[in-house]
C-alpha cells in the first residue's frame, strides 16, 4: 500500500500524519517549539526548531506506525504563513524568522506605499501592504539587519524552509507566495518592476511553483535525519489555511472553510480574483483556484492563553475525569447562557489581522461585575472569536462572495459548544470533518495529486474526506448574538482611538 505523509508546521508545534490512500491516519505524532517575543509587536522563531521537531516526530510516527518507509508515497508540507527566513548559499539560518504575529516592519510599509503606492501594490498582489506579511520583512532586514541582507542567498517561507532541508532543492510555491505584494497573482509570477523600485535584490525571492510540484526527493542526509527513505518524491504545498481547507472538503467554488486553529478565521473558494483590502486573498493549494481569506489572531489561541493564566481549576478537573482542559472549558461554557450574559470579548491578543488590520489592537473583557464567572469568560472568549469570524464573513460578502454553510476544521471545531456557538453566531450550517487532521490531510492530498496518487483534487477529496457532525443555527439565539455582534463592533470602534500606539 502507498502511504502519503503531511507535515504541518504550526505556530507552537509542529504535526505530521501518515494517510491511507482513503485519508485515514494509521499514524500521527507532534513536536513543540519556542514562540520568542522579547519585545511588544515582536514574534519570531527559529527555523532550525522547527526541523528538529519534524525529524523527532517523524522518527516517532514511523516507529509507531510500524510502515516501512519504502511504502511511504509522496511527502507533502503545510506551514503558518508569512515567514521570512534568510538562508545562506550553504544553507546557514542567518536570523530567527519574524512570524505571521509580528509587527516590526511599519515603518517599511509606510515607506513602501509612498514609493510605490498604495493602489499599485494592492492591484498587484490583492493584499495590503501590512508588518505581518512578508514582503516587509524583507524590507526590515534590509533596514535594520543589513549584514544579514547581504549574506542571504534566498529568503524562504516555512514550507519550502521544510522542503530545502529534506531535498537540499529550493522552490516558493504559488500559495505561499500571496505573502509578496509584488507577487502579481493574477499572473503567477513575480512583478519585476515593483521589485525593481522597492529596491528588493530579484535573487533573494526564488521561483515559483505549483503547489502540487514535485521539489525533490529526500537526501541521504535527510534519510538518517527523519527515518524516511531516500529518495521519497516531496511536494512543496502550501499555506497550512489552504491545506486546511482543502483537508476539510474546500475545493470547488463557494465552499468555505473555518478555521479553528492558533489562528482563526474563514477561507472561501472562488475561480476568480475578489480582492478586497480589508480580507487577505491568495492562491489555493488546487490549481486554478483562489482564497478569499479572513484572518484573525485570535482563535483558538485566545483561548489557550485563558486557560494557561485563569484554567487551573479545569485543568486539575479535566486530569481527573482523563479529559483535556479544553473539554472542560467546554463544559463549564455550556452552563452559561447565550450572550454570556452581556459580556463581551475583543481577541485582539496580538493587535489583530483581518478586517480591521491594527497591529495596535487589545484584547478587552467588557461587562465584568460580581455575577460574573470564570465560566462567563471562557463562553465570552469562544463568543468573541465567533463574532471576529461573522465580521469577515459579512465583509467577504460584501466583496460579491457567496457563503452557503461552513466546513469547520482545528482543534475548536471538537467543542460541540463552540461550533455551535460559531453557527448560531453567524447564521450558517457548519460541518465537520471526522479527520482532527484535516491541515496534514490537506498537505497528503496535494502530495498524491503531484505524484498521481489521485486523478485529480475531486476525487481525491471523494476518497478522503468525510463528515461526522452537522450543526444548524439556532433561530432562537439569534436576537441575542445579533445584539451582541452590534455591542462587539461598537466597542472596538470606542476604543480604536485608545489602540493607536505610542
Amino acid at each position: 500500500m502507498n502511504y502519503l505523509l503531511g507535515i504541518d508546521i504550526g505556530t507552537s508545534s509542529c504535526k505530521v500524519d501518515l494517510f491511507r490512500p482513503d485519508g485515514e491516519s494509521v499514524a500521527s505524532a507532534s513536536g513543540s517549539y519556542a514562540v520568542f517575543c522579547p519585545a511588544p509587536g515582536i514574534a519570531e522563531q527559529n527555523p532550525d526548531d522547527w526541523w528538529a521537531a519534524v525529524c523527532g516526530a517523524v522518527r516517532e510516527m514511523m516507529e509507531r506506525s510500524g510502515v516501512n518507509p519504502a511504502d511511504v508515497a509522496a511527502i507533502g508540507i503545510d506551514a503558518q504563513s508569512w515567514s521570512a527566513i534568510p538562508v545562506t548559499v550553504d544553507g546557514k539560518v542567518l536570523h530567527n524568522t519574524p512570524i505571521w504575529t509580528d509587527m516590526r516592519a511599519q515603518k517599511e510599509c509606510a515607506w513602501a506605499v509612498e514609493r510605490v503606492g498604495e493602489e499599485r501594490l494592492f492591484a498587484c498582489g490583492g493584499n495590503p501592504m501590512k508588518p505581518s506579511y512578508a514582503l516587509p520583512k524583507v524590507l526590515w532586514y534590509r533596514n535594520e539587519r543589513p549584514e544579514v541582507y547581504a549574506r542571504a542567498d534566498k529568503i524562504l517561507q516555512a514550507n519550502s524552509y521544510i522542503a530545502w532541508r529534506l531535498t537540499g532543492e529550493i522552490a516558493q510555491d504559488m500559495c505561499m507566495s500571496y505573502g509578496y505584494q509584488c507577487f502579481d497573482m493574477a499572473k503567477g509570477r513575480w512583478d519585476e518592476a515593483i521589485i525593481a523600485e522597492l529596491g528588493v535584490r530579484r535573487s533573494l525571492l526564488p521561483e515559483i511553483v505549483e503547489c502540487d510540484a514535485v521539489v525533490g526527493k529526500v537526501t541521504e542526509e535527510a534519510a538518517r535525519q527523519t527515518g524516511l527513505c531516500a529518495g521519497t518524491p516531496v511536494v512543496i504545498g502550501g499555506l497550512d489555511a489552504a491545506c486546511g481547507a482543502l483537508g476539510a472538503g474546500v475545493y470547488t467554488d463557494g465552499q468555505t472553510q473555518e478555521q479553528g486553529g492558533q489562528a482563526g478565521g474563514m477561507s472561501i473558494c472562488m475561480s476568480e480574483m475578489k480582492a478586497d483590502p480589508r480580507l487577505i486573498l491568495s492562491c489555493h493549494v488546487v490549481r486554478g483556484k483562489y482564497l478569499l481569506q479572513g484572518g484573525t489572531v485570535g482563535g483558538s489561541g485566545a483561548l489557550k492563553w485563558l486557560s494557561e493564566q485563569l484554567c487551573l481549576a479545569e485543568k486539575l478537573e479535566g486530569e481527573k475525569r482523563g479529559a483535556s482542559v479544553f473539554a472542560e472549558m467546554s463544559r463549564a461554557a455550556d452552563t452559561v447562557a447565550p450572550g454570556s450574559d452581556g459580556m463581551i470579548f475583543l481577541p485582539y491578543m496580538s493587535g489583530e489581522r483581518s478586517p480591521i488590520w491594527n497591529p495596535n489592537a487589545r484584547g478587552v473583557y467588557y461587562g465584568v461585575d460580581f455575577s460574573k464567572t470564570r465560566a462567563h469568560m471562557i463562553r465570552a472568549c469562544m463568543e468573541g472569536v465567533a463574532y471576529s469570524l461573522r465580521h469577515n464573513c459579512r465583509v467577504a460578502e460584501e466583496t460579491g462572495a457567496k457563503i452557503d454553510h461552513l466546513f469547520s476544521m482545528g482543534g475548536a471545531a471538537n467543542s460541540l459548544v463552540w461550533t455551535q456557538i460559531k453557527s448560531d453566531v453567524t447564521g450558517y450550517s457548519i460541518d465537520v470533518p471526522n479527520t482532527s487532521s484535516a491541515t496534514t490531510l490537506g498537505a497528503a492530498i496535494v502530495a498524491g495529486v503531484g505524484t498521481g496518487v489521485y486523478a485529480d483534487y475531486e476525487s481525491a477529496v471523494r476518497q478522503t474526506v468525510h463528515f461526522k457532525r452537522h450543526h444548524e443555527p439556532n433561530a432562537a439565539n439569534a436576537a441575542t448574538y445579533d445584539a451582541g455582534y452590534e455591542r462587539y463592533l461598537d466597542l472596538y470602534r470606542s476604543l480604536e482611538h485608545m489602540m493607536q500606539g505610542e
